[in-house]
């Protein structure tokens, strides 16, 4: 694998070949926004990689914090990762269908809860069918297992830790949310939510760390990285929408050997649901080093 490629994700020559290999799993983890007009279910029925089991990260969560598809505890998600014949010890492949939207997510959750090799498909399900490769149809054979959790509460950033983040300004914030609903000009796809950006976030879409489905190279990675103001001396909190495509700038940490980092689980469905947490619109403040003073965000009145 070229040095300049994410160790975290594997090529569709490379997952075809281990097909049927002892310990090799595959899971399908797609999920959709209404406006994509897409059911990851119903997708999975009607073709999917041979031997994937499917990942439904709305059943899999915490159904008690009233925020979509939430972190559940490591107990629920070991009970049901074990029925989908999973343990922390396989070598395990996520994917979705375009590629980088949904999979990361659950890549970071299995790596959360203990998996040391876990991994995302670069191409997605589409690439994999554009290239003409096998297809299975209908649910597979699982045989349920044991998985043993070893929770890392190290990744994992609470409302109340990140309320103390945004007041002191001790970690970065990067949001994988658009430019236009970081800024405030685009509404938000759920109702009841304010549009903007935690102060002294930096935005960081996640749909620019790929291209036609395809993780892009490190040294693009990395510039992007920096060039929005990240330091990645230093620790770095990922947000987004629900907390689903936060693990898309995480997998581009990770890639970058950054280790320092965590994600915002409620991330905006709960901040930006909130009526006290701060709100700002506009671009992110400039970056420090330049030359010319910071650019001041308007703060949106508190209702």
């Amino acid at each position: 694998m070229s040095t300049d490629k994410s160790r975290f994700v594997v090529s569709a020559d490379w997952v075809e070949k281990q097909l049927g290999t002892p310990g090799f799993r595959i899971v399908d983890a797609s999920w959709y926004l209404p406006a994509h007009k897409r059911n990851g279910a119903e997708e999975y029925a009607a073709g999917h990689l041979p031997g994937a089991v499917f990942f439904d990260q709305d059943k899999i969560a915490d159904h008690t914090t009233g925020l979509p598809h939430s972190l559940p505890s490591p107990e629920f998600f070991a009970e049901q990762a074990g029925a989908l014949g999973l343990s922390e010890t396989d070598t395990i492949v996520v994917y979705d269908g375009p590629g980088f939207f949904s999979a990361p997510r659950v890549w970071w959750m299995l790596r959360v809860m203990g998996v040391r090799k876990a991994y995302v498909l670069d191409g997605g399900l589409d690439g994999w069918k554009r290239e003409g490769r096998p297809l299975e149809t209908g649910a597979p054979e699982i045989k349920p297992t044991t998985f043993t959790p070893d929770f890392n509460e190290k990744r994992v950033t609470s409302l109340g830790t990140m309320r103390g983040i945004v007041d002191s300004g001790e970690k970065q914030i990067a949001d994988a949310r658009g430019a236009g609903r970081f800024t405030g000009e685009e509404a938000e796809p759920r109702a009841g939510m304010r549009s903007g950006h935690m102060p002294g976030a930096r935005s960081l879409p996640a749909t620019a760390f790929s291209e036609n489905g395809h993780f892009k190279d490190l040294t693009a990675i990395r510039k992007m990285v920096t060039d929005a103001g990240i330091d990645l001396t230093k620790p770095v909190v990922t947000s987004c929408g629900s907390g689903v495509t936060a693990a898309v700038i995480t997998l581009a940490l990770e890639s970058l050997g950054h280790q320092d980092n965590s994600l915002y689980d409620g991330s905006w469905s709960e901040w930006g649901g909130l009526q006290d947490t701060p709100v700002v619109t506009g671009p992110a403040d400039a970056i420090p080093t330049l030359s010319h003073g910071p650019l001041k965000a308007h703060v949106t009145q508190l209702e």
